[in-house]
């Protein structure tokens, strides 16, 4: 595979380059704001006591959660961001480690019937 068929992305829409921010580098800070968030709400919905306080915190996760699949989406639509292809063979390889592993995990090892 050569370098180009490696990239996944769509064809980027050209901004205009100079100092000032320019649509990409809104959509790009907004991305990793979401990101960030997503990130700190998983923590608070881990420590949360108060179970309706978990309910809205939970609620709004998913809310900012959805946000940040939306500006994936801009960007990537718009050519801003680009993902590796995986090879096959790596995929394959991931599948069958994490298989195996699920089934020395699994609560009924070691049971008899």
């Amino acid at each position: 595979m050569n370098n180009n068929q490696q990239k996944i992305q769509n064809p980027a829409t050209q901004m205009q380059k100079n100092s000032q921010m320019n649509d990409r580098d809104f959509v790009n800070d907004f991305l990793s704001t979401e990101k960030y968030m997503t990130d700190a709400y998983s923590t608070v919905l881990n420590e949360a006591s108060h179970q309706a306080l978990y309910q809205d915190i939970l609620t709004i996760t998913n809310e900012t959660q959805q946000a940040q699949r939306d500006l994936f989406n801009l960007m990537f639509k718009n050519g801003w961001y680009s993902l590796e292809a995986a090879e096959t063979q790596k995929l394959q390889q991931s599948y069958q480690q994490f298989s195996n592993y699920l089934g020395q995990q699994s609560p009924y090892n070691g049971i008899s019937q």
